[in-house]
């Protein structure tokens, strides 16, 4: 994983951060709409304001973004696999003087990606392990192959983050730029398997894992930037 990290000011410098610029840069699509958001925003965008303005966790209500890294890639074992490579990531301070690590996951009309059953096919060493990793990052013993392998982890993303940065908080957000919601039904499964149940802008706490308070929640985005 990089340790050095240039600042962009231009929608073509985040572009070329992408995995896959070509493919992946379309007006309407969830990165190029994501880039024109949060290079648009003071800090960060206004319904992640109102999100954490949600929390249950009253340091939370209030945080302040200290640095902002679109494309941030976390190494997951095993280390030939692929990072995940969240579409933004952001440390910030929380009211009590506690870190925040935040991970966003950003979509339109995209679906969440594999289950975590087709996923495993066809299967292997290194998903085995990888998998095992995921779930005990996440105090489960194992997780259900109906629920989205991404979720997973961009989830232990914040959660290996928060931990590097000696962060008290790790988040993990759904930035949905879809007027319906699209796949909001497999976040709530996501978060079923915590035992917990939230609705779109709330953020709730899934787990206590140590120090670290884990949480997620899920925004709508500014509908104004699909065009963008």
């Amino acid at each position: 994983m990089p340790l050095i990290y240039v600042p962009i000011s231009s929608p073509d410098e985040w572009k070329n951060l992408l995995a896959e610029p070509e493919k992946q840069w379309r007006t309407g699509y969830s990165a190029r709409t994501l880039a024109h958001c949060w290079l648009a925003s003071d800090g960060l965008p206004a319904e992640l304001v109102s999100l954490f303005a949600t929390s249950e966790v009253p340091p939370l209500r209030r945080i302040l973004p200290l640095i902002v890294i679109p494309e941030h890639q976390v190494t997951l074992p095993p280390a030939a696999g692929h990072p995940s490579q969240n579409d933004v990531f952001v440390l910030a301070k929380a009211d009590d003087g506690a870190l925040v690590s935040m991970t966003v996951e950003a979509k339109v009309s995209e679906s969440l990606g594999k289950t975590v059953g087709e996923w495993k096919k066809p299967g292997s060493a290194g998903k085995r392990e990888r998998l095992a990793f995921l779930a005990e990052k996440l105090g489960m013993d194992e997780v259900p192959d109906h629920i989205r392998y991404q979720l997973l982890h961009r989830t232990v993303s914040a959660i290996l983050e928060a931990e590097r940065f000696c962060a008290r908080y790790a988040v993990m957000a759904v930035q949905s730029f879809s007027p319906s919601d699209a796949w909001f039904d497999d976040y709530a499964q996501f978060l079923a398997m915590f035992g917990v149940q939230s609705q779109v802008g709330q953020l709730v706490k899934l787990r206590q894992l140590g120090p670290i308070t884990v949480l997620a929640g899920w925004v709508r985005g500014d509908p104004r930037f699909l065009a963008a």
